[in-house]
């Protein structure tokens, strides 16, 4: 590994805990035209730092070359749209929110989550660095404000008197590779009084239930509690509540503010003890995951040769970045798979990343009936499984990769 410096602390012990290889970007879905050109790609590694326990990826992409124009669009997501009015009904109802009050989302989409405070008639904010996912939030009467997220900006609204009551960031916080910049931006944006709250994937999550393909380049860090205490603190900041969450394979939603007020709950002090007896804080903890990792690689990959040495035909279902991780790593393209299905209009018409496999609406599962689709959206395996009901009563079967490979 090269020279190693953490992001959060500057340490410079650090450990390689997974090496996935050279990988394209996860959600760079390609145009057919886009084949005549050299496709970019970047090594995708995983090291965990022995200071702060902080798990964090080797090699940094430009968020630039990342964000500025974007596939994934929240909205294409009935359970994303359900946990999220939900969270928002939550966040009303213990915060108390008013016409007064001020909110902020960093990484705010499409619109699909502030949407709920719109018409909860509570003022919010987007902050959207993809201008074309910025339109359609505009489009739906939700003011964006389309740039990154960082210390300016939040210096920024300051000065325009937009200081903000609450600040919520919902699957952001791990793809800012400035994470100190990040955070200090939230301690100057928010008000006095104000709350933090961000949704993430939990690492002891991806460790524990070998969620590799939760690794690519966006997601630069994979946040433990243990790591993330002395960050907030770093930037005068106090992490008052924590919950686990089960969207997305298992995530964290954390509550921060000025040290002293808001009270503490038990829940902060009980997830660093369970953290801390199960060895987070021990090179241990990680030694094993990507062992755990290529053993679930042979399995699916030796699955999927028997299926198709018997005749069967194998489809995708989800041309989600995740699928793109899980694809390259397994190195199975069009030898293997005929096309992947996906709902977003957005990305059919496309091909996925590094293995060029055609991007189609869902219904082609019922149109080309496949014997099985690849469940590459398997953290929203029970809603796509209702949704394509008709072509599992036609006979065609959904492998579902991880946390282990099971046919459904």
């Amino acid at each position: 590994m090269s020279p190693f410096c953490c992001r959060s602390c500057g340490s410079n012990s650090g450990r390689l805990i997974l090496d996935l290889g050279v990988q394209p970007l996860a959600n760079n879905l390609l145009t057919p035209s886009d084949l005549a050109k050299p496709e970019p790609k970047f090594p995708l590694r995983v090291a965990v730092c022995e200071s702060c326990w902080l798990l964090q990826i080797t090699d940094i992409v430009p968020p630039v070359e990342l964000f500025s124009e974007y596939l994934y669009f929240s909205s294409f997501s009935d359970a994303l749209l359900r946990h999220s009015a939900e969270a928002v009904a939550g966040h009303l109802r213990e915060f108390k929110l008013d016409r007064e009050s001020l909110v902020v989302e960093i990484a705010s989409n499409d619109g699909y989550l502030l949407k709920n405070f719109v018409e909860a008639g509570v003022p919010c904010l987007g902050i959207e660095p993809a201008a074309n996912i910025a339109k359609v939030a505009r489009e739906k009467g939700i003011e964006t404000l389309c740039q990154f997220f960082g210390t300016e900006t939040a210096g920024q609204l300051v000065a325009a008197g937009r200081p903000a009551d609450l600040i919520l960031g919902n699957n952001v916080f791990a793809h800012a590779p400035n994470t100190n910049d990040f955070v200090a931006g939230l301690a100057k944006l928010l008000k006095p009084g104000g709350r933090i709250a961000l949704e993430f994937p939990y690492a002891c999550d991806l460790i524990e239930h070998v969620e590799f393909d939760t690794i690519y380049h966006e997601h630069v860090f994979y946040f433990t509690l243990t790591a993330l205490v002395p960050l907030f603190a770093r930037h005068g900041l106090e992490i008052f509540d924590v919950r686990r969450l089960p969207i997305h394979g298992g995530s964290l939603r954390l509550y921060a503010a000025r040290p002293g007020t808001h009270p503490v709950t038990p829940t902060v002090s009980a997830l660093i003890e369970e953290e801390q007896g199960k060895g987070v804080a021990s090179p241990r903890y990680y030694q094993d995951f990507a062992d755990r990792v290529r053993r679930i690689r042979d399995d699916l990959v030796n699955r999927v040769r028997e299926l198709k040495a018997a005749g069967k035909t194998v489809a995708a279902y989800g041309a989600s970045a995740k699928g793109s991780t899980l694809l390259n790593f397994y190195g199975l393209g069009a030898d293997a798979l005929d096309f992947v299905a996906d709902r977003s209009t957005a990305k059919q018409g496309r091909l996925t990343p590094g293995t060029h496999l055609p991007i189609v609406g869902p219904e082609e599962l019922l149109t080309r009936r496949p014997d099985y689709a690849l469940l590459l959206t398997w953290n929203f395996a029970e809603e796509i499984l209702k949704q394509q009901q008709a072509y599992r009563e036609a006979g065609g079967k959904f492998i579902v990769p991880l946390p282990e490979v099971r046919v459904v």
